[in-house]
């Protein structure tokens, strides 16, 4: 069975707000640096407050940082 993936967009919303390193986001969410590194690079899904949290960062919806991409059986 092939695994849903949640896509995002924090490395190019972290660029396009002043250069922001993912250190300076992991402490403005409550994470690790290594967690926001997990998340890009889509090898770890945030919980629903932590997605909450990074778009209020970006001041964006949610939708403009995460989108879902269901696997060929839920489609």
């Amino acid at each position: 069975m092939a695994k849903s993936r949640i896509n995002n967009n924090i490395r190019a919303l972290r660029f396009h707000h002043g250069e922001m390193t993912q250190q300076e986001l992991a402490d403005k969410v409550g994470v690790t640096r290594q967690t926001i590194i997990a998340m890009e690079k889509e090898k770890y899904s945030p919980s629903l407050e932590l997605a909450f949290r990074i778009a209020r960062v970006f001041n964006v919806s949610l939708e403009e940082v995460f989108s879902y991409e269901p696997n060929e059986q839920e489609k």
